[in-house]
């Protein structure tokens, strides 16, 4: 947690010490979001940041979404999470140890909590890739497809000043993004050889 605090002091300098409306963040422990958060306390306690602070949003897995379903019903704790299924290895954890911690800082920001499933991962890394040259790992590519539907219920607004925390590069998934890109049968003169790989 302390060492993923100097994420958020990276996110306060880079705004000028002026933070942005929200946060998105891909949960699964959670210690991400909540080093981000303790890092703005102490920015605060020390007076290089107002008291104003983003809404934090909570990124899960439609397969795995403890924090989701507690946000939404209400509860200061989570409930294990049961038949986890997430291509996302950072958003498969079905309890976290420090849930109660996430609710209160989603609850004191005024943010919320949003699953999307993995296609719409893949979907929103792809889309990433393309656009920014932003290779994500779904866990990130996560917050990307998240943003797409707090724009459209309104949540977020199109001129609010939103970071998407991205914790890891695509190159770990390229199993996952792979299924994107059909293979099609190669004959013998479609293979490519030389030097490095034999014809």
């Amino acid at each position: 947690m302390e060492g993923c605090k100097t994420l958020g002091f990276e996110i306060a300098e880079q705004f000028h010490w002026n933070l942005p409306d929200a946060v998105l963040y891909p949960t699964g422990h959670g210690v991400g979001l909540i080093g981000v958060w303790k890092a703005f306390e102490e920015l605060e306690a020390i007076g290089w940041i107002a008291e104003k602070r983003p809404k934090m949003i909570a990124v899960q897995a439609d397969g795995c979404r403890p924090v989701v379903d507690a946000f939404l019903q209400g509860r200061d704790q989570c409930r294990v999470w049961e038949d986890v299924f997430t291509l996302a290895g950072g958003l498969r954890v079905p309890k976290p140890l420090l849930g109660h911690l996430i609710l209160k800082i989603l609850k004191t920001s005024g943010g919320t909590a949003v699953a999307v499933s993995d296609q719409e991962m893949l979907d929103a890394g792809l889309a990433l890739a393309s656009a920014e040259g932003i290779f994500a790992a779904p866990e990130g590519a996560a917050c990307v497809a998240a943003l797409g539907k707090l724009l459209s219920d309104g949540t977020l607004g199109p001129d609010d000043r939103i970071v998407i925390c991205n914790t890891a590069q695509g190159n770990k998934y390229l199993e996952a993004y792979s299924t994107r890109f059909p293979r099609a049968l190669l004959t013998e003169q479609d293979k490519l050889g030389g030097l490095i790989t034999p014809r």
